[in-house]
């Protein structure tokens, strides 16, 4: 273990990012569900008794989902989802929890500290989105009608997210800064939900071990490597290099709190200092809200950071490829991309796609979750873990999918399909990440509530429990196989042939059909009592039609790339 380190309040030791302390940014973005009893108005004099009262369920402090829907009064369904999410975003790879088939996971059970914090944090509300910097290029790509007379909201999921000013969404430093705030504000609270009692001092003296301390990491980390970057007993002054035989002495809690609380005040310095530059001069290449250039080949860079994750920005009317070489770190953000198709063949932990319209994007292997949020006329189409489906409007849902699709917000005329393609090293890739090629749960959507109470957005008067509409399936008349161009070079090479999910029945039947139907009309055409050259009419004609469906449908700027390459 590392030597410890001092924080320190000056403004040229924090410039040193291993310096800095940062919230995991996982549990605010892919760990809120919107389950009114799971928001609390005082989150501590609630959780307090209920952490009692779970632990009495459970004498190794382990609790499944039976016990959560008991002193939670939720649902048995509502209760497993609190599992499954907080499995995706929990830090520690070692717990039993992240290991665990489906069929195991109540056996195995949540840590109740990770899940007293996991309960205590869906009090957060998210940052407003904010106005973009050129709005006037925004207003131009995005559609400005889409009309469902007697919906819930009179505006398009887009247009909500930008109403009048043309919203956009948050940087990373002021989200970053927002969930630091949350967390300063409350860390005392937190800190108390992991704090016990000296044995025989009362409640007055409350003390903090080694092991109920890296609970924390659920919430923190330090270092500039996203959230694989350091546990904090590894800058704690008050348990680094203890001795692994001997159990460390416990903290004061009061001294804890002290000691990250510094060091919460010394990143939202670092934080500010960072972002004052920007609003008074030029975007730098390091500034994550620099919107991508117009690509079709894997040559282009996203705007990257070596925290966070790979962001992929503003691509309009074009065709771009992402594999694993091109990605730092496991976490991918698809922003704001339009008239596109964007294939992005790696193994990712997490995955978002915001405010998209009428684009295909292809998401490999995501081992933790997906979350597409303020999309239409999209189609998604990823083998993941879990997915979770936002305000989306017109899209469909190509999925390989370990757990039940989550469908939150306000929806409008989705469609979910099994997967439908496949590439070299998909079957290594989800390997890679942990994702069961057996178990597709695609077709059983789970829908939540139609609004948020995480987001500030305003909604209509009347619709706070009005739940969300969920998708109906793709007509297996309807279902085809997506083939991903074999257009980018070695390593694509791999041992995956063909789709790894088996296909329902009525999908498999239809399939056939339509190839026979297929077969039919070339034995018709090679058959037909015609001369040559009405033949070569023929031919003409439907190469014609072809052209025309190429153009009408966007699919001829993948010819233009192809030919490039």
């Amino acid at each position: 273990m590392s030597d410890p380190i001092e924080p320190s309040t000056s403004s040229s030791s924090t410039k040193d990012p291993a310096l800095l302390i940062h919230p995991r940014r996982e549990p605010f973005e892919h760990g809120l569900l919107p389950i009114p009893k799971l928001i609390f108005t005082d989150p501590t004099q609630t959780l307090i008794p209920l952490k009692q009262k779970l632990i009495e369920q459970s004498s190794s402090h382990r609790v499944n989902s039976a016990a959560i829907s008991e002193v939670l009064q939720i649902s048995i369904d509502h209760a497993r989802l609190v599992l499954d999410t907080l499995a995706s975003v929990l830090q520690s790879e070692s717990d039993p929890l992240l290991k665990s088939k489906p069929d195991v996971v109540d056996e195995v059970g949540a840590d109740v500290n990770d899940l007293v914090l996991f309960l205590y944090i869906q009090s957060y509300k998210k940052l407003l989105p904010r106005t973009h910097k050129d709005s006037a290029a925004v207003a131009d790509v995005w559609p400005s009608t889409s009309a469902f007379d007697g919906y819930l909201s009179a505006l398009s999921p887009l247009q909500l997210v930008r109403s009048n000013s043309r919203r956009f969404v948050p940087s990373q430093a002021d989200e970053e800064a927002h969930q630091l705030s949350y967390l300063q504000k409350h860390l005392a609270n937190i800190v108390s939900l992991l704090a016990e009692p000296v044995e025989g001092e009362g409640e007055e003296s409350l003390v903090l071990t080694m092991e109920k301390f890296e609970h924390l990491g659920f919430l923190f980390y330090f270092g500039d490597k996203g959230s694989e970057g350091y546990h904090l007993g590894q800058y704690a002054p008050f348990f680094a290099n203890s001795d692994p035989d001997m159990p460390a002495v416990p903290v004061p809690a009061a001294q804890v709190h002290d000691w990250v609380l510094q060091n919460i005040v010394s990143s939202l310095e670092n934080i500010s200092e960072r972002i004052s530059p920007k609003e008074n001069g030029p975007p730098s290449s390091s500034d994550q809200d620099v919107p991508m250039a117009d690509a079709c080949t894997s040559t282009n860079k996203g705007s990257i950071s070596v925290r966070g994750p790979s962001f992929i920005e503003g691509i309009s009317k074009s065709s771009l490829i992402k594999q694993a070489s091109d990605l730092k770190g496991s976490s991918v953000k698809v922003l704001n991309c339009h008239d596109s198709v964007i294939y992005i063949l790696a193994p990712l932990r997490y995955a978002t796609v915001y405010g998209c319209s009428d684009a295909t994007i292809v998401l490999g292997a995501v081992g933790k979750a997906v979350r597409i949020e303020h999309c239409e006329r999209v189609h998604v189409i990823t083998a993941a873990k879990r997915i979770c489906i936002a305000n989306c409007r017109e899209c469909m849902f190509f999925l390989g999918v370990n757990q039940r699709p989550l469908i939150v917000g306000d929806n409008h005329k989705l469609q979910v399909a099994p997967y439908n393609t496949f590439y070299g090293q998909l079957e290594e890739h989800m390997n890679e990440v942990g994702i069961d090629a057996t178990i597709n749960r695609w077709n059983e959507p789970l829908a939540l509530g139609v609004v948020d109470p995480h987001d500030s957005l305003s909604h209509p008067a009347g619709v706070s429990d009005a739940q969300a509409e969920s998708g109906s399936h793709l007509d297996p008349e309807q279902f085809t196989n997506f083939l991903i161009p074999n257009w980018y070079g070695g390593e694509s090479e791999g041992s995956t042939k063909d789709n790894p999910f088996p296909l329902p029945d009525i999908y498999v039947a239809s399939q056939h059909r339509n190839q026979n139907n297929l077969g039919e009309v070339k034995q018709l055409l090679r058959e037909a009592p015609l001369e040559e050259n009405k033949k070569r009419e023929l031919s003409t004609a439907l190469h014609v039609y072809f052209k025309d469906w190429l153009y009408a449908s966007g699919n001829i700027r993948q010819l233009y790339c192809l030919q490039g390459e």
